[in-house]
This record gives C-alpha cells, structure tokens and sequence, in this order.
C-alpha cells in the first residue's frame, strides 16, 4: 500500500502542470491545447514504443482496442469535454463540478467491487468532500454572484458532468484490465494509450487546421459556417498552428506530453495494480493539491486562511481512506 500511495502521488504531481499550463499559454483556446497536448503525447510515445518495441509487440488484438477505448474517452473525450464547458459557462462552475472526481470515482468503484463496507469509506470521502468545497470556495463564490440567469452555465454544467463521467469510467476501467493482466507493464500500457491517442489527436488537429483556413478564405465582415459553428475553438486572430508565443507553446506541450501523459499515467497504471479502485479514486486529490500549489506559485500568492483549512481537509480525508484500507483496519 505504501508503494501504491507514492505511485499515486507521483502521477497528481505530474498531472498538476495540466491546470497550470492555460495560465502561462492565456492567449492559446482550450481546443488547441487539448488537441496540442495529446498530439505531441502521440508522437512522444513513438520512439519510446520503439525502444520498448518487444513488449509493444507482445500485445494482443483486444490490448489495442482497449487502449484506442481508454484514449478516447479519458483523453479526449475528456479534455474536450471539459475544455467545452469552460468556454461556454467560464471556469468557476467546470472547475467545481470536476472537483467532485476523488469522491465520485471512489463510489462508483465501490459500488462495483465492494471493498470496503460503506460505514468505513463514508467518513474519509465526507472529510475530502468538504476540502473540495473550501478550496473551490472562491469559485463558487464568483458562480454565486455572476447573472443568475445565464442560458450558459446549464449547458456547460452538463458538459462538465459529461467529463466527470470519462474520467470516472478511465480509472476503473483502465484498473480492471490491468488487473487481468499482471504481466502487462505499465510503462507499456502507457506508451500503447499514447500510440492509439496519435491518430485521433492528429484528426483534430487537422479539423482545426480546415477551420482556421475556411476563417481565413471568408471574405472581411463574412464568416465562414463552419468556423461560426466552431466559436471558441480558435481566437479571432490566433496566429495558427503555434500561437503567439511558439518556443514556450512547443516546450510545454512537448513537457505535458512526457510528464504529464505519459509519465503521469504509467505512474497511475502502477498505482492501480497495486491499489483498490476505491481508494485510488480518492488519491486524485494529490493532483488538485499539486494543481494548487502550482497555481498560487506562478500567482505568487499564498492561499487564503480557508483553503489551508481545505487543503488540511483534503489531506486528512486521504489519511482516514488509507487508514480504512489497511489490513490492521480490516482485521479490527
């Protein structure tokens, strides 16, 4: 359990510079980085399948098509679904609602495997789930006080619950087919997930290259249909493909690919050998504390009185789930 712990904190730490990289790129769509990241997560992972070429050779049929299946939906189904609901409500409500993930990921777990009777798992998840709210309080806060009547923030409540509900269903699926198969490494189980992302990230990136051109080849004051259908997925004079600021767009990209999707799930993958789903689940808080500390220190502030006491939740809910996972705990 121990070893399963770090694994998993490696993997939110690694995870936290996705939440810090919009800040530093502010002037790039979610579209582009979504679609940027997984691209250069692809092409990352072909030499490493090349290096690894044995075992990537190993994997049967079903591997691939599991891979092609966890890919779409807990890369970028996920990311675009996410990114979507950010443009139309703002980030406040997304940021809230995707907060839930620890809690609600260790439910649906639970409620398949039943590890661990509810009575024990309630008190850990309640602890986590009021850290959330504290640290989300000033999100909610600007939710509270925005126009009440907002046609947006309905629609991009249910696109957030709709990225809420990929990456619910990745863990626990990603951690059931990993189990079946103890001989499967994880370094190549995450290398397989980046090949399979390369060709769909490549289509978007494509179909956001057909839309920039369609924007440009409109006459002035004329916009094209498809682009107007594509609001939000490119600025209004995004110098395409790499932006405003291409050496810092291109080392961030190329350092969320490695760190963050291809070490960040091969530390996830080890961490779901080696841990029940249920409380795997509620270690994704490790990822929101890294997001935090990483968000505050480009701000160069220090967080209020109110998400240290959430950030002491959040760390305390993890302490009462692993506690209500040890064997000494299950023999009481």
């Amino acid at each position: 359990m121990p070893l399963g712990i770090a694994w998993a904190f490696a993997a939110g730490l690694m995870w936290g510079l996705v939440f810090v990289a919009p800040a530093i790129l502010h002037d790039y769509p979610p579209a582009i980085l979504s679609v940027s990241r997984y691209l250069a997560f692809g092409l990352i992972a072909l030499p490493l399948a090349l290096a690894s070429r044995r075992r990537i050779g190993a994997l049967e049929r079903a591997d691939w098509v599991e891979a092609a299946k966890l890919s779409l939906v807990g890369n970028l189904l996920y990311y675009g679904f996410l990114a979507a609901a950010i443009q139309l409500a703002g980030p406040p409500l997304p940021t809230m609602i995707i907060g839930s993930l620890p809690v609600v990921i260790a439910i649906a777990s639970n409620l398949g495997e039943r590890t661990l009777p509810w009575r024990k798992l309630a008190g850990s998840l309640l602890v986590i789930a009021a850290g959330i709210l504290l640290v989300n309080r000033d999100e909610l806060a600007r939710v509270s006080s925005g126009p009440s009547g907002s046609a947006a923030l309905l629609p991009g409540a249910a696109l957030a619950l709709a990225a809420v509900a990929c990456w619910t269903w990745y863990p626990i699926r990603n951690a059931r087919w990993l189990r079946a198969r103890p001989g499967l490494r994880s370094d190549t189980w995450a290398t397989a997930q980046g090949l399979t992302t390369l060709p769909l990230a490549l289509a978007g990136w494509l179909a956001l290259g057909a839309v920039e051109a369609l924007g440009r080849s409109a006459s002035p004051g004329e916009a094209s249909p498809v682009a107007s259908g594509a609001t939000g997925a490119l600025a209004a004079g995004f110098d395409w493909p790499l932006g405003p600021q291409p050496a810092t767009f291109l080392g961030l990209m190329l350092a969320i690919a490695l760190l963050a999707s291809w070490l960040g799930t091969l530390c996830w993958n080890r961490a779901s050998q080696l841990l029940p789903t249920s409380l795997a689940g509620q270690l994704i808080v490790f990822e929101t504390l890294s997001a935090l500390a990483m968000g505050f220190a480009w701000r160069g502030q220090w967080p209020a009185p109110g998400t240290w006491l959430g950030i002491a939740l959040l760390v305390a809910g993890v302490v009462l789930g692993v506690r209500a996972f040890s064997p000494r705990a299950g023999a009481g």
